[in-house]
């Protein structure tokens, strides 16, 4: 049977929306990983990504810019 592996880097760390800082899964998605089936961990991973990228995007725009 194929399967997806978790993407868990061992850096977690739940923000204010109980989503984690190293994965970007929520805690719900951690919780439900094991259970969970190809696709829908699949889309895990893609809601995940999107978080991250998101997340990135946001932080580096509250960075000032150096002179």
């Amino acid at each position: 049977m194929i399967d997806i592996n978790k993407p868990c880097i061992k850096k977690c760390c739940l923000n204010e929306d109980d989503v984690c800082l190293g994965c970007f899964r929520t805690f719900d998605d951690m919780c439900q990983w094991n259970k969970a089936n190809i696709e829908e961990k699949t889309q895990m991973l893609k809601v995940a990504h999107r978080r991250k990228k998101e997340h990135i995007l946001k932080h580096t725009s509250l960075q000032k810019p150096r002179p």
